[in-house]
């Protein structure tokens, strides 16, 4: 990552030259950086030092802004666990219509498998947001908000028509999920065609029967 620095310079009485003032890495900056090495690496193969270097700052000036690295990734959860409304905001932006959104959705999940490789080591992470409290309360937070996400954009389609019958929804949406994490991990035992190609053909299956012309 480039470091960039502000416009500013300041005089150093001490030294007595000009130096340039290194921008604070911003906390999006930091999140971006771990996000990358916890793509990369598994919970015991990256560390403070690693994201420092990652973003240009030193490994201190980390320790004293979150303090150990269960904290950063505490933070990172926190932020995390309240983003699948604007996910899904932006996802529904950018499709032509909302049961487009969802598949667009299941491309996200996809890319958690996107090798083996990869895979295992979020299903390394999520062993510890299963067994830590603080990890679990962020983890909880997000699902539901997603399988409420989920829950409103079939309501959508539903109503312009784009999916047929008179499902409950919300037992729907949480099929949805079933049916993403569940491919997810089935890809990841077979491992035939990629990740993507699973997840939307499991999501066909699920929702081909509503679409219209195909029955109740």
């Amino acid at each position: 990552m480039t470091f960039s620095y502000d416009t500013k310079w300041v005089f150093s009485n001490r030294q007595g030259a000009c130096m340039a003032r290194p921008r604070k890495a911003s906390d999006e900056d930091v999140f971006a950086a771990v996000f990358r090495l916890m793509n990369e690496r598994g919970p015991k193969q990256w560390t403070l030092a690693d994201v420092a270097r990652e973003v240009g700052v030193t490994a201190s000036a980390l320790v004293q802004r979150y303090g150990s690295k269960r904290d950063l990734q505490l933070a990172l959860m926190e932020q995390w666990s309240d983003s699948a409304p604007s996910l899904f905001a932006s996802l529904r932006e950018r499709a032509v219509t909302p049961l487009a959104t969802i598949y667009a959705y299941a491309d996200c999940v996809a890319r958690l498998g996107e090798s083996p490789a990869g895979l295992a080591h979020h299903l390394a992470y999520l062993e510890m947001d299963l067994t830590d409290p603080d990890m679990h309360r962020g983890l909880r937070r997000q699902a539901q908000e997603t399988r409420e996400s989920l829950r409103s954009l079939l309501d959508e389609a539903f109503a312009v028509g784009e999916l047929t019958g008179s499902p409950d929804t919300e037992a729907l949406a949480r099929a949805v999920e079933v049916t993403l994490n569940g491919s997810l991990m089935v890809w990841g035992v077979y491992q035939e065609g990629s990740a993507a190609e699973s997840l939307r053909h499991d999501l066909d299956v699920l929702l081909g029967p509503y679409l219209p012309g195909r029955g109740d």
